[in-house]
């Protein structure tokens, strides 16, 4: 094989595992040191970026016939936070289920486990205060018609029917979901549009459930006087954010660590 041809092979090639864990494992370390300043902003503006994942749902329904494929192309309209999220690279908490926790596994110490609590605070913090944000907007101002906003509203009841277990296990999906997102990303060169789609929208499709997109819908039942803030917080925010967390930590992140462990030089 001549050197062209071997250098040509080495471009065609997709990264191995231990390479895709440590361009994570090195943007996890990168948020773990950034001012809390920025970690809250970036935050902020993820909540109100995803919340347009409800608001384009919606006008796809609006628009769309009242047929057995519906779901399948109104689902599209989910990933549209998600793609204004990722590709803005603002926080989303359930990204940082997978790189921050990463740093922690190659090297565990009770400093970073701080750093770790210290990152999920803010922006899970943010993440909220953004879609909540978002939905006062939504319900205080003339910024969409009613039609519009009887749309998001059944979108949201929709999501509220899960009960605790529902809530719980879907979580876990749609966090391991995201995991496999960010973990793709990296590998995904100029392909990082159709990834980010096609992960979110199977989200959508598979009416899992995710704590921050998920907030927005609930933030507006409470506004709109349809959902009481204990149940709130205690049948959606809590088992989804466990949901989630288990899916992207302790399912991914294990294995993604798991499969890499002894090919790392620490």
């Amino acid at each position: 094989m001549t050197r062209h041809e071997s250098e040509d092979v080495e471009e065609r090639s997709s990264p191995r595992a231990p390479v895709i864990y440590e361009v994570v494992r090195r943007h996890g370390e990168e948020e773990m040191v950034r001012p809390a300043v920025s970690l809250w902003w970036s935050g902020f503006a993820a909540g109100l970026s995803i919340s347009f994942s409800l608001l384009a749902q919606a006008l796809l329904t609006e628009h769309v016939p009242d047929a057995p494929w519906r779901p399948l192309v109104t689902s599209f309209g989910y990933s549209v936070g998600f793609l204004m999220v990722v590709l803005a690279r603002q926080q989303l908490f359930t990204e940082n289920t997978i790189t921050i926790v990463l740093p922690l596994m190659a090297r565990f110490g009770w400093r970073t486990v701080g750093r770790l609590v210290r990152v999920w605070g803010i922006v899970l913090a943010a993440n909220l205060v953004g879609t909540l944000f978002a939905a006062t907007f939504c319900t205080v101002t003339p910024v969409i018609d009613q039609d519009l906003r009887d749309a998001m509203l059944e979108i949201s009841r929709h999501m509220m029917e899960n009960d605790w277990p529902q809530m719980f296990f879907k979580g876990i999906a749609s966090g391991f979901l995201i995991a496999t997102m960010v973990w793709l990303i990296p590998s995904s060169g100029g392909s990082q549009f159709l990834v980010i789609t096609l992960m979110t929208w199977l989200i959508a499709l598979g009416e899992f459930t995710h704590i921050v997109a998920g907030s927005a819908e609930a933030f507006l039942l409470m506004l709109h006087g349809e959902l009481e803030v204990w149940r709130m917080l205690t049948g959606f925010m809590l088992p989804v954010l466990l949901g989630n967390v288990v899916g992207g930590t302790v399912l991914f992140a294990l294995i993604a660590y798991a499969q890499v462990m002894k090919e790392l030089d620490y």
